[in-house]
C-alpha cells in the first residue's frame, strides 16, 4: 500500500529550476519538491563561472547584444522568441537574486560585478564583453543556497532523498507523480494538480563528463514510455575544459580571467581557428579545435590532451600579444577562482599558478530535452498540443533557447528565467484546475518493475552494462560523428538493452537499495541513449555540437528544424520549424 500525498503544484527536482519554480509556485498555492538528493547537493551547485545579464556594470552592453549571441552560439536553431525572453528577463532575474540575498562579487561602485565568458560580445565591436555575473567561481553554488532559503521560508515542503519512478498521466492531463522513498523503499503517490519536471541532464550515458552520478535523464525516460517525445536530441554539448580522464569541469571563468589553451608544441593554437574570439569562441568550436589538435600529433607528448595555461606570467604576456592593458598576478587569479584551482591541486596534483594543466573535452549539457512552451508546459507533439498539468524547466526541457549549442552562463539563466515562468504558470494552472481522480492502484505498476528488477536472477551486471554503454557513447556518439559510427552505436544499445533484461541485483532489500535504484537509472540511459544516437543519425548535417564529418555543411534547407523523437513502442521521428525573429542564418565566424 502505497502512501498518499496531495498538493496544488509538485516540483521533481531541487537545482536551479525546481527551486525557482517552486519558490514562485508557493506564493500563490500549496507546493511541495520532491528530490532524489539532498537540495543543496543538486548539480546546480557545481556551476562555477558566472549568469548571463546585460547590465552594463563594467562596459556597454545591451540585452538585444546577449539575444543574438545566444542565437549564433546555437548556430541558428535557438527558437528567437525564447531568446528574447531570455536575455530580456534575465536583467530582472539576476537583481532579483540579488535582492533575496546571493552574495556577488562587486565592483569598488559597489555594482554586481562582471567578466568576460564564452561566446558572448560587443556586437558592434565583435571583442568579448563583460556579462557574466559572479560570487568568485560559486556562482551556481550561491543561486543553490539562496534559493533553498527562500523556500524553506516560503513553506515550501521539501521530500528530500525520493526518487521519481513514474508520472501518473490519464486523457492527457498530469494528474501526479509516483515516487520511491529511498530510506525506506516504500513507495508514494503525489496527487497533483500540476508537475513540474526539474530533474537535471543525463550526462553519465558518456565516460569522460562532467556530470555527476545522479544525472541519468529519469525525467525524459518517464517522458518517452508514455510516448511523448524529446526534442532535439542530437544535440549534447562537450564543454572543451574537462580535467584530463577524469572530466571534472575546470569553468569557462578560467578563460575569461585571461587562461589560454596551448598544445603539446606550446602554440597558443585558437588563434587559428577563432581569430577574433581565441580561446573565448563557443564551446562547440573550442572542443572540436582540442580534438583537431589532437588529431594532427600535437596532444602534450604525442596523447589526446591539450594543456590550458593559469600562470599569471603567461597570461600577461597574451594580453600584451592582444593588445590589452589588464594584467594578472597569482594573488588576482587566487581571489577570482579559488574552487577551479583547489580542483586542480587536489585532482591532479598540480599548482595551476605555475604548471599548465591537462584539459579535454567532456560531456557537459544537454541542448535538448523535454519540449515545452514559452511557460514551460509540456508539449505531446509537433503541432504543439500540451500536456495538461505538466511543465519542465531547466537542463530536461527544450524551449529552446539553446538551439544547437549552449553558450556558457547561460544555463543559469535558463534556470532562473524559465523555473520563474513555470512556477507562476503551474501556480495561474493549479488555482483554477481541480484534483482529478486518480486509481488507487496508481503506483502498482511502477512497484512491479522496481520488483522485478529486484528479483531478477539473471547473470548481468549494471555496472559493466553502463560502462560498456559510456565506451561506446565516447567512442561513437561524441564530438565527432559518421553514419556508421552512429549506427554501430544504435546497434550495440539494442544489444544493451537486451542484456539489461538479464540483469541480477546483489542487494534484495527495500531500505537505501542503491544497487536497485542505479539499475533502474541504467535502463533511463539506455533509452536516453538510444534517442540521441537515432536523432544524430536521421540529422545529415553538422550544426553547433552536432558535428557528422560525413555531412560536416550546415544544411539550412532540409535542417533549420527541431527534431521530435519517439521511441515507446516505435521509433519516430518528426520536425517542426524553428521560430525565426531578427536573424536570418549566416556564416558563424569567432
Amino acid at each position: 500500500m502505497a502512501q498518499y500525498h496531495q498538493f496544488d503544484a509538485l516540483v521533481v527536482g531541487a537545482g536551479g529550476a525546481g527551486l525557482m519554480s517552486a519558490l514562485y509556485a508557493s506564493k500563490a498555492v500549496k507546493t511541495a519538491v520532491i528530490s532524489k538528493l539532498y537540495p543543496t547537493r543538486s548539480h546546480t551547485g557545481t556551476a562555477q563561472g558566472g549568469i548571463a545579464a546585460a547590465l552594463g556594470n563594467m562596459e556597454p552592453d545591451k540585452w538585444e547584444w546577449h539575444a543574438y549571441d545566444t542565437v549564433k552560439g546555437g548556430d541558428f536553431l535557438s527558437d528567437q522568441d525564447a531568446v528574447d525572453i531570455l536575455c530580456r528577463e534575465a536583467i530582472d532575474a539576476v537583481i532579483d537574486l540579488e535582492h533575496m540575498g546571493l552574495p556577488f562579487d562587486r565592483t569598488r561602485e559597489g555594482k554586481i560585478s562582471q567578466r568576460r565568458f564564452g561566446g558572448h560580445t560587443n556586437n558592434e565591436t565583435k571583442q568579448p564583453v563583460m556579462r557574466a555575473c559572479h560570487a568568485a567561481d560559486r556562482t551556481g553554488h550561491m543561486i543553490l543556497q539562496t534559493l533553498y532559503q527562500q523556500c524553506i521560508k516560503n513553506d515550501v515542503r521539501f521530500f528530500d532523498e525520493f526518487q521519481m519512478v513514474d508520472l501518473i498521466i490519464e486523457d492527457n492531463t498530469c494528474r501526479g507523480v509516483v515516487a520511491v522513498e529511498l530510506r525506506t523503499g516504500e513507495m508514494h503517490v503525489f496527487h497533483a494538480k500540476a508537475v513540474m519536471l526539474a530533474t537535471g541532464g543525463f550526462g553519465k550515458m558518456w565516460r569522460i563528463t562532467s556530470n555527476a552520478h545522479s544525472l541519468t535523464g529519469d525525467g525524459p525516460s518517464i517522458i518517452l514510455q508514455h510516448n511523448l517525445p524529446l526534442e532535439d536530441m542530437e544535440f549534447f554539448q562537450f564543454h572543451p575544459t574537462g580535467i584530463y580522464r577524469m572530466g571534472i569541469l575546470l569553468s569557462e571563468a578560467a578563460r575569461g580571467e585571461g587562461a589560454v589553451f596551448i598544445n603539446g608544441k606550446g602554440e597558443r593554437f585558437m588563434t587559428r581557428y577563432a581569430p577574433t574570439m581565441k580561446d573565448l569562441a563557443s564551446r562547440d568550436v573550442c572542443s572540436r579545435s582540442i580534438y583537431k589538435e589532437v588529431r594532427a600529433g600535437n596532444g602534450v607528448n604525442g596523447k589526446d590532451y591539450v594543456y590550458m595555461d593559469f600562470r599569471p606570467d603567461q597570461i600577461n604576456k597574451y594580453f600584451e600579444a592582444d593588445g590589452s592593458p589588464r594584467r594578472v598576478d597569482a594573488a588576482y587569479i587566487e581571489q577570482r577562482l579559488p574552487d577551479i584551482l583547489e580542483f586542480v591541486r587536489v585532482y591532479m596534483g598540480i599548482d595551476p599558478i605555475s604548471e599548465p594543466v591537462p584539459i579535454q573535452p567532456t560531456a557537459h549539457y544537454a541542448m535538448g530535452g523535454i519540449p515545452t512552451d514559452l511557460d514551460a508546459r509540456v508539449l505531446a507533439d509537433e503541432k504543439g498540443t500540451v500536456v495538461n498539468g505538466l511543465f519542465a524547466a531547466g537542463e530536461v526541457a527544450c524551449v529552446s533557447v539553446h538551439g544547437a549549442n549552449r553558450l556558457g552562463t547561460n544555463s543559469l539563466v535558463d534556470l532562473v528565467v524559465y523555473g520563474r515562468r513555470g512556477g507562476v504558470a503551474m501556480a495561474d494552472y493549479a488555482k483554477q484546475a481541480q484534483f482529478l481522480p486518480i486509481a488507487q492502484n496508481a503506483h502498482e505498476a511502477a512497484e512491479a518493475a522496481m520488483n522485478n528488477l529486484r528479483n531478477n536472477h539473471g547473470k548481468e551486471k549494471a555496472g559493466q552494462i553502463r560502462k560498456d554503454l559510456q565506451m561506446h557513447m565516447d567512442e561513437n556518439v561524441g564530438v565527432f560523428r559518421t553514419r556508421a559510427g552512429l549506427e554501430m552505436a544504435i546497434e550495440e544499445i539494442h544489444g544493451y538493452q537486451a542484456r539489461y533484461k538479464n540483469l541480477h541485483i546483489d542487494d534484495t532489500g527495500l531500505r537505501w537499495n542503491t544497487d536497485l535504484m542505479e539499475a533502474w537509472e541504467l535502463g533511463n540511459l539506455l533509452s536516453l541513449a538510444e534517442v540521441t544516437a537515432i536523432s544524430a543519425l536521421a540529422r545529415t548535417e553538422s550544426r553547433g555540437a552536432h558535428y557528422r564529418e560525413d555531412y560536416p555543411n550546415r544544411d539550412d534547407q532540409n535542417f533549420l528544424k527541431h527534431s521530435l523523437t519517439w521511441t515507446n513502442g516505435q521509433q519516430r521521428i518528426a520536425y517542426k520549424p524553428v521560430h525565426m525573429g531578427r536573424y536570418e542564418p549566416t556564416e558563424r565566424k569567432y
